[in-house]
């Protein structure tokens, strides 16, 4: 029991000690200029890609020890940092050196009746604190944002990636030190005890945010202990929706990018509807692919019946539950829904409004499905797999939120920070 507090207390003292240097650090990096920060982001993606075969070497360790423990396979996958994992991060960086910087920006400046001129600036958040689990290539998104948005942050991943992230979180602190912004403005927890994150999640006096990124257990738990505010989503059942009418072969081709061009990410394809009009002709293309591919379809029956001919398909019959199910594997649920007002009414129900997608040649139906599909990214006729900040022209992403209030879809730079208003005037005093 002893050991067991005085465990308890150095984890407190170690999180105080990097909430301190963190609160220290946001004060510097507020007031940054656009000139360093930026620099900052170039070296680290020149460190980034002159220490590929490093970096892998310690991601070795990392996957030799998950496999040793049995790591689930969608995990596993996340756990991979290769070369092109790398390079995407390294142009990452470079992406956000390249866009304006938006500190200190003012914005609806309007002069007032009474001669005052009032507007917002926009202004770093402060401190933010990224609870997230296996993908390493997170560290360099958060560390980037954080350098571009003038924040600095707190980052613990999971035990899983430790020793990629203590890789990649060196060549962080380089870069800042290199471009002369402080070292601590991208600190990375370094101990796997879990009650770092109980810590972390209860520091209002150091934190002005959570961002959580990983399982739905661990972003409920952050949600219901943390003590100061968090940007959450809590998974990703994301729908593609065939219409009628469709471009068939477009339809095949999205549908298949969507959900196989890679099981584990959160903006992959889960859940498939297709229009009763067009279902003949599109289930038996993309079920053969499917089937090619090895990926389990759970359908209703309308959908089950037009399958049951495609040779080698692995079909079985869906419960309520598929329609809720986040699967990050090679598992899909499919149904057959009248029309579009159909799709929209069992997104709404079923889907944990990250991001939708319908496939169409009807103007009508992709606005319609546009402004009633209560979801953080819709599309039309593009796959889900974009969802993502990178390709959304953001640099990088910190996570996607399904939280309506702050921050909604991939967070950038802008979900990084906040405004305040300012007031410019000549004298003027209130009657």
């Amino acid at each position: 029991m002893a050991e067991a507090s005085a465990a308890s207390s150095e984890v407190a003292r170690l999180m105080d000690n990097l909430g301190y240097k963190a609160k220290v650090a946001s004060a510097q990096m507020a007031r940054a200029s656009s000139a360093i920060k930026n620099r900052a982001l170039l070296d680290l993606a020149g460190l980034l890609r002159q220490n590929v075969a490093a970096l892998q070497a310690a991601n070795q360790h990392d996957l030799d020890r998950a496999a040793a423990a049995a790591l689930a396979a969608p995990l596993l996958d996340r756990l991979k940092l290769g070369a092109k994992d790398i390079e995407t991060v390294a142009l990452g960086c470079e992406q956000l050196a390249a866009m304006p910087d938006l500190i200190g920006s003012i914005s609806g400046m309007k002069q007032q009746p009474s001669g005052i001129c009032v507007g917002q600036m926009r202004v770093p958040i402060g401190v933010f604190g990224m609870i997230y689990e296996s993908r390493p290539n997170v560290t360099i998104e958060a560390a980037a944002l954080a350098i571009k948005s003038g924040n600095a942050c707190i980052l613990r991943g999971g035990s899983e990636a430790i020793e990629s992230n203590k890789a990649l979180a060196a060549l962080v602190q380089q870069a800042l030190t290199q471009a002369g912004l402080p070292a601590d403005a991208v600190q990375l927890v370094p101990t796997t005890d879990r009650a770092a994150v109980g810590q972390l999640i209860a520091m209002p006096q150091y934190v002005d945010v959570i961002i959580p990124r990983g399982g739905k257990g661990l972003i409920e738990r952050i949600s219901r202990e943390a003590r100061v505010p968090v940007i959450k989503h809590l998974d990703g059942n994301c729908h593609v929706y065939v219409d009628d009418p469709c471009d068939i072969a477009m339809a095949v081709k999205v549908a298949d990018n969507a959900k196989t061009q890679k099981y584990s990410p959160c903006n992959a394809l889960e859940s498939l509807l297709v229009a009763r009009g067009v279902a003949a002709d599109f289930l038996p293309g993309i079920g053969a692919i499917y089937a090619a591919k090895g990926v389990e379809m759970r359908c209703d029956d309308e959908a089950r019946a037009i399958l049951a001919a495609v040779p080698g398909a692995n079909i079985q019959t869906a419960t309520e539950q598929d329609w809720y199910e986040e699967y990050l594997a090679p598992i899909i649920s499919i149904k057959v829904v009248a029309g579009v007002d159909a799709a929209i009414a069992h997104i709404n129900q079923y889907s944990s409004h990250h991001t939708d997608a319908i496939l169409t040649r009807d103007h009508m139906h992709a606005q319609q499905f546009l402004r009633e599909v209560d979801s953080a990214s819709v599309m039309v006729n593009a796959s889900t797999r974009f969802a993502d900040g990178f390709e959304f022209g953001l640099g990088a992403e910190i996570g996607i939120s399904t939280d309506k209030f702050h921050a909604r879809g991939p967070v950038g730079i802008e979900g990084l920070t906040s405004l305040k208003y300012v007031v410019l005037g000549q004298g003027e005093v209130r009657a």
